[in-house]
């Protein structure tokens, strides 16, 4: 579903969930309390600013007595067989993000990936599946980094340990590939990169990968992820909590300047392996 008939969708969803609270006489507040959420977050459901995740919509069904009506229309926008069924909420919301800060512990992070550092990933993680499901995965990688080049682009700012450098994902051609491009892109001014140095020791989110969401018209979110399962978090106080460690890992990371320094060594490491094997 291309971007502007998923929008549409989402405002009809909006449409939708206006009309029928209304012809069931409950305000907003009141069906917030009813779902866990924000009479406020209602609004934004119903202007198509922010989207309900996938048990928030069974709720609503449950409140308004719908019959599944909103489970079945919010399944059908986040089902993209491109993405984890955890994360492909996260792709709508990146979508709609002004700023977003990431911090990736051991991996290139998606937005930051290209395809052949993406194909090595993908295969590593489902050795036994089809060509046609990893050129599945690896294309929507690509189409899920344009936001960084649209005219609305976020502000991407990211911390990579120095570990996402050192692991030669798909060998070393692929990792100076993969290391120019990260490189082409903080030159540019596309993104925001600094490193984590293995000096820095013990770290804030050790745990696994950390994003950090803003927007124009809605609260913040974090979303954290493990090897298997990710999971949005908008509850305020664990949000601040998230991004007071996203902090302590900017004041240990090295300088834009010392990262990109670190970055283009490295790849100027891999790339004197592809040369001398």
């Amino acid at each position: 579903m291309a971007n502007g008939s998923r929008q549409a969708v989402w405002e009809f969803f909006g449409a939708e969930l206006k009309r029928r609270r209304e012809d069931a006489g409950i305000t907003q507040v009141e069906l917030g309390l009813r779902v866990f959420v924000s009479g406020g977050y209602i609004g934004q459901f119903e202007q198509a600013i922010r989207k309900p995740q996938l048990d928030v919509a069974q709720r609503i069904d449950e409140v308004l007595q719908t019959d599944g009506f909103f489970e079945r229309l919010c399944r059908k926008l986040i089902d993209d067989r491109r993405y984890a069924d955890y994360f492909a909420g996260v792709v709508e919301l990146e979508r709609t993000a002004t700023k977003i800060g990431e911090f990736a512990p051991t991996v290139v992070p998606g937005l930051l990936q290209t395809a052949e550092y993406a194909r090595a990933i993908t295969v590593a993680a489902n050795p036994f599946v089809t060509d046609d499901y990893v050129e599945e995965k690896v294309t929507g990688r690509m189409e899920r980094a344009r936001i960084l080049t649209d005219a609305t682009r976020p502000e991407y700012w990211v911390i990579l340990h120095e570990s996402a450098l050192r692991v030669p994902v798909g060998g070393p051609g692929a990792m100076a590939d993969q290391l120019e491009h990260i490189a082409r892109l903080m030159r540019e001014r596309t993104a925001v990169v600094t490193v984590l140095p293995y000096t820095a020791g013990a770290h804030p989110s050790m745990g696994g990968m950390l994003q950090l969401m803003e927007f124009d018209d809605a609260p913040p979110v974090a979303y954290t992820e493990t090897s298997f399962s990710g999971m949005v978090v908008d509850d305020p106080a664990v949000v601040k909590r998230a991004q007071r460690a996203y902090d302590l890992l900017r004041v240990a990371a090295l300088s834009p300047s010392a990262s990109l320094a670190l970055v283009e060594s490295a790849a100027e490491d891999y790339r004197r392996c592809t040369h001398t094997t």
